[in-house]
């Protein structure tokens, strides 16, 4: 097997696996390569270590994996179905403000084992889509918020781009918050 080319099983009950070569392979190989990264800054601590603010921030590790596991999972929605998944942000409430925060914390009740859990599986459902989506210029209009230019769209390409760009951006974040922890590192 090639640095290019991958074997992914879309649905480990039912499918043989499938074979993945070219930019399809690269951006299974990226993704996999910076989620690794991001997973690997929380070796070893406890649910209470991945709940602490390290920094002046409000991150902490366990609420770093529970963001970028929500826009990963939030994306490739849009890849398949379009903005309508996606929550409307040009006005919102306190609440939906409490809401958003409380998606980079690790709460109550949550551990660091469940929010891998669930990256994982967010994980996979996107390597599934890399895999098998018929077409990755397929675009769909951008949602209306801030940050976005009106009008603009995405292509199903686009949008990895940016679960790749949000989980190596949110890796070197882990590992400044993993370092001010307990002086341990991910890349050095």
């Amino acid at each position: 097997m090639t640095a290019n080319e991958l074997t992914t099983t879309p649905d480990l009950a039912e499918a043989p696996a499938v074979t993945v070569t070219g930019e399809r392979a690269e951006w299974l190989e990226t993704l996999a390569k910076h989620r690794y990264f991001l997973r690997f800054t929380t070796r070893d601590l406890t649910d209470e270590q991945a709940g602490l603010r390290t920094t002046a921030g409000e991150l902490c590790l366990g609420g770093l994996i529970k963001h970028v596991t929500e826009v990963e999972k939030t994306w490739v929605d849009f890849i398949l179905d379009g903005p309508s998944t996606m929550a409307d942000v040009t006005d919102l409430s306190e609440d939906d403000l409490t809401s958003r925060a409380d998606g980079f914390r690790l709460l109550p009740g949550e551990t660091l084992a469940g929010v891998l859990a669930d990256y994982a599986e967010v994980a996979r459902r996107t390597d599934e889509l890399v895999a098998t989506l018929p077409d990755l210029d397929v675009a769909w209009p951008l949602p209306k918020a801030p940050w976005f230019e009106p009008g603009a769209q995405w292509s199903a390409r686009r949008a990895l781009m940016h679960i790749v760009t949000e989980t190596a951006q949110h890796s070197g974040h882990a590992d400044i918050i993993r370092e001010s922890l307990d002086g341990a590192t991910s890349m050095a």
